[in-house]
C-alpha cells in the first residue's frame, strides 16, 4: 500500500486545501464563519501523517499522534462553539476527499489491496472521530457544570432581588420558566441515557441534549444578569469609577467583540470617529456596556443593510455617540416605552426573529443617567433607528 501512502504524502497540501474550501462552503457547518485558516484546519496534518505511515506499513499501529491531536481538536471545537453535527460533517468531508485523492491508485490495485486500504483509512478516521467526540463531550459537560455553578451563585442574589422588588416579578418568573423547564428536561434525559450506558451510535443525540441545556442555560443566565443589573441600578448600588480613556479605542473593541454575533446577516458595520475626542473622563465599564447594548440592539433588529457608529465632539464640554441602523424601525407607540424594563418591540416581519429580555435599553437609560448624559431616539417604522447619546467630556464626581 506504499503507493497509497506516497499519494497522500505528495498531495497532503492539496487535500488540506480542498477540505478547507469544502468546509467553508458547506452550509451545514456555520461555525467556521469568522475563524482563521489555522483554527479551522487544526489537527488535519497530524491525521494525514499518521494515515500515510499506517498505509506504508512502516508501523502497524500509529494512533498515538491521532489520539492526542483529535482530543485537542474536540476541545478546540467545543470552545469554538461547533455543534456535534458540524464536527461529524467535517470528518465526513475529510474521508470523501481522501478517497477521491487516491482513487487513481485504487483503480490499479488488487481487490485485497483495496479492502485493506479502505479498512486502514476507516480505522484512522474513525479513531480520530471517536477521540474528538470524547474530548468534545467532556468539554461540554465541564461547561455545563460551570454554568450550573454560576446559576447557583446567582440564585442567592436573585432571591434578594425578588424580596426587595416585586415589580415585574411575574413577568420575570414567566421568562425564566421556559429555559428552566428545558434545562431540567434535557438534563434529566441526558442523565438517564448516561446511566443506561447507551451505545456509541447514540452519541450525537446525547451531545444535542447537552447543546440544548447549554443554550437554555445561557439564555437564563443572561436574563438573570440583566435583571440583577437593573436591580442594582434602581437601588443606587452602582458607583462611578472615573478614568481617562480613548473613546475611539473603546468603540473599536466593542465592534470587534460583537462582529461574530452578525452570523449570516448581511450587515456592514461602519465606524466614523474622525471627529472623536482624543480622551474623555468617564466610567469606562459603564460606557462600554452602553455601546455594547446599543450595538447589540441594532444587530438584533436589523436583518441586512448597514449599522453606522459615529463619535464626535459637540463643543468644549460635550461629545456624542450615534448608533444608526437600517433595521425594522420603531413605531411612535413603542418609542414611548422602549426604555421601560421588559418592554420589547415586536417585529412586523416574520423573517426577523427577536431573542432578547427587554432589559437592554432600560439598562442603557439607567447607565446614561449615572454618567450624567442623555439619550435621544429618532425612528420610523420600517426605516431604521438612530440612537444619540450625549455625554460630558469630563464627569463631575459628586
Amino acid at each position: 500500500m506504499k503507493n497509497f501512502s506516497q499519494s497522500l504524502v505528495d498531495n497532503k497540501e492539496k487535500i488540506i486545501e480542498r477540505w478547507l474550501n469544502k468546509v467553508c462552503e458547506d452550509s451545514r457547518i456555520e461555525s467556521t464563519y469568522g475563524l482563521s485558516r489555522p483554527a479551522i484546519i487544526n489537527h488535519l496534518d497530524h491525521v494525514l501523517t499518521a494515515l500515510a505511515i499506517i498505509l506504508a506499513q512502516d508501523k502497524k499501529d500509529n494512533f498515538e499522534t491521532v489520539v492526542e491531536a483529535s482530543l485537542n481538536h474536540g476541545i478546540l471545537r467545543a470552545e469554538q462553539g461547533f455543534d456535534a453535527s458540524e464536527i461529524a460533517r467535517e470528518y465526513h468531508l475529510f474521508r470523501q476527499i481522501i478517497f477521491s485523492t487516491i482513487e487513481d491508485c485504487l483503480l490499479q490495485a488488487t481487490a485485497a489491496e483495496i479492502m485493506q486500504t479502505i479498512r486502514s483509512i476507516d480505522s484512522v478516521v474513525d479513531e480520530a472521530i471517536a477521540r474528538c467526540f470524547q474530548s468534545y463531550t467532556e468539554q461540554r459537560i465541564e461547561e455545563l457544570e460551570n454554568l450550573q455553578n454560576q446559576l447557583a451563585l446567582h440564585n442567592q442574589e436573585l432571591t434578594r432581588f425578588a424580596r426587595t422588588s416585586q415589580d415585574n416579578l411575574s413577568y420575570l418568573a414567566h421568562e425564566i420558566k421556559t429555559p428552566l423547564t428545558s434545562i431540567i428536561g434535557y438534563s434529566d434525559l441526558f442523565l438517564r441515557i448516561q446511566k443506561q450506558k447507551s451505545e456509541i451510535k447514540s452519541t450525537y443525540g446525547n451531545l444535542e441534549h447537552i447543546e440544548q441545556v447549554l443554550t437554555s442555560g445561557r439564555k437564563l443566565l443572561r436574563l438573570i444578569n440583566n435583571a440583577l443589573e437593573i436591580s442594582r441600578l434602581e437601588t443606587g448600588e452602582t458607583k462611578l469609577k472615573l478614568e481617562l480613556i480613548n473613546p475611539r479605542e473603546l468603540i473599536e473593541e466593542v465592534v470587534h467583540m460583537l462582529e461574530p454575533s452578525l452570523g449570516k446577516k448581511n450587515i456592514n458595520i461602519r465606524v466614523d470617529s474622525q471627529k472623536s475626542p482624543q480622551t474623555v473622563i468617564t466610567d469606562s465599564l459603564k460606557l462600554q456596556q452602553i455601546i455594547t447594548n446599543l450595538l447589540s440592539n441594532a444587530i438584533r433588529y436589523t436583518e441586512s443593510g448597514e449599522i453606522e457608529i459615529n463619535c464626535e465632539t459637540i463643543d468644549e464640554s460635550r461629545w456624542k455617540i450615534v448608533v444608526a441602523d437600517t433595521g425594522i424601525g420603531i413605531s411612535e407607540e413603542d418609542l414611548l416605552n422602549i426604555f421601560n424594563p421588559y418592554y420589547r418591540v415586536a417585529p412586523n416581519s416574520t423573517s426577523c426573529v427577536i431573542d432578547g429580555t427587554g432589559l437592554g435599553l432600560a439598562i442603557v437609560s439607567q447607565l446614561i443617567t449615572i454618567i450624567q448624559g442623555e439619550i435621544r431616539v429618532d425612528s420610523e417604522l420600517g426605516n431604521g433607528s438612530t440612537f444619540t447619546v450625549i455625554l460630558p467630556l469630563q464627569i463631575q464626581n459628586k
